[in-house]
């Protein structure tokens, strides 16, 4: 219920503007803050974790946003994954890494705020962006299609199962697990030749 009361009350505008890439967009700090007094009157707080998560050959931040009642019950929660760019000028690791937990965090709370930011810039595809040097724009989520191409290059069983374990957590179509875990399987049968005669 009170899951209910916080997402019908609250507004989270976007508030900053982009000047390079002329977009208007809310940033994680900018929710928070948002969501702050709805919160509170329904005696709720929300706590953020990030992970290290290993998939497909690559580092991803995977952050989760939990929302809990003032005892700690766990009401709901949510993840989302955002991978670092190897480098980025004019910012050390440690900046490049937290431009990913701030992502990632994001993305979490739209998720288990039902918060809409589709058309928000920093959710296009890098490549199809044309703000794309901004630091957001640096860091990628891990989308339906880079997860079949790392079930297609899994190298091992193992390495397949490591990549497969993440899909329950994507913010995806139940049509897209579907077919995520259709080849899933066809990869496992292969590993372990099930289906195939000699």
């Amino acid at each position: 219920m009170e899951l209910i009361k916080i997402q019908s009350s609250l507004k989270a505008p976007k508030n900053n503007y982009n000047s390079f890439g002329r977009y208007k967009y809310r940033s994680c700090e900018d929710i928070l803050e948002s969501c702050k007094k709805i919160l509170a009157e329904n005696k709720c707080y929300i706590i953020l974790n990030d992970s290290i998560e290993y998939i497909g050959n690559r580092f991803y931040i995977k952050a989760t946003a939990s929302l809990k009642r003032e005892d700690g019950t766990v009401i709901a929660e949510a993840n989302a994954f955002a991978r670092e760019e190897e480098t980025k000028k004019g910012m050390d690791a440690a900046q490049i890494t937290g431009a990913a937990s701030s992502y990632a965090r994001k993305y979490a709370l739209c998720g288990l705020l039902a918060i809409d930011d589709n058309k928000d810039a920093d959710a296009l595809n890098v490549g199809d962006n044309k703000e794309e040097n901004s630091s957001e724009n640096n860091i990628v989520q891990i989308t339906f299609k880079q997860m079949m191409q790392n079930l297609i290059n899994a190298k091992s069983e193992q390495e397949l199962k490591e990549i497969s374990s993440f899909i329950k957590d994507m913010v995806i179509t139940d049509d897209e697990k579907s077919k995520l875990r259709a080849v899933y399987l066809k990869r496992h049968n292969e590993f372990n030749n099930v289906g195939i005669s000699i």
